[in-house]
């Protein structure tokens, strides 16, 4: 099997449940992946949507995911150290961890969940913007794995 990543939540495609996005709780969706390259020392995952009418937007950015972890659970705390070790960086709301869909009312926009299997674990203060994150850990990508969502409010 490929490196894959996709969310028990939603079809990979398919609509986030509202209770991912701004007009519900906002909770993180339940992300799980499998076989990771060889030698992978950890992960990084960002979500955008480049659907956003300023531009691309970034909704979430953790990074220093162990190199075991095959999962992050639904709902991840807004903290910038959890657990696990994992890190995680200040989205363009301008907070911590994940803020979810919130288009403006209108058409679809599509949500990109992109988890990069990575050679090292490059040592990084927690509250990384995306093109930080991206900087950090250039030259260090293994592989990515892809799973969209999409969101439209009504």
């Amino acid at each position: 099997m490929a490196f894959a990543i996709r969310s028990p939540a939603f079809a990979a495609g398919g609509e986030i449940p509202r209770k991912h996005t701004c007009e519900g709780a906002g909770t993180s969706p339940p992300l799980a992946w499998d076989d990771p390259p060889a030698n992978t020392k950890g992960f990084a995952l960002i979500c955008d949507d480049p659907d956003a009418p300023a531009g691309t937007w970034v909704h979430w950015v953790i990074y220093g995911i162990p190199p075991e972890a095959r999962k992050l659970a639904e709902g991840v705390p807004a903290t910038p150290r959890l657990a696990d070790g994992s890190l995680q960086g200040r989205n363009d709301f301008g907070t911590t961890g994940y803020s979810g869909p919130c288009p403006p009312p209108g058409t679809a926009h599509r949500y990109f969940f992109r988890l990069s299997a990575l050679r090292s674990q490059p040592a990084l203060a927690p509250g990384l913007t995306k093109p930080a994150c991206l900087k950090a850990i250039q030259g260090q990508v293994i592989a990515t794995a892809e799973c969209v969502g999409t969101y439209r409010r009504r």
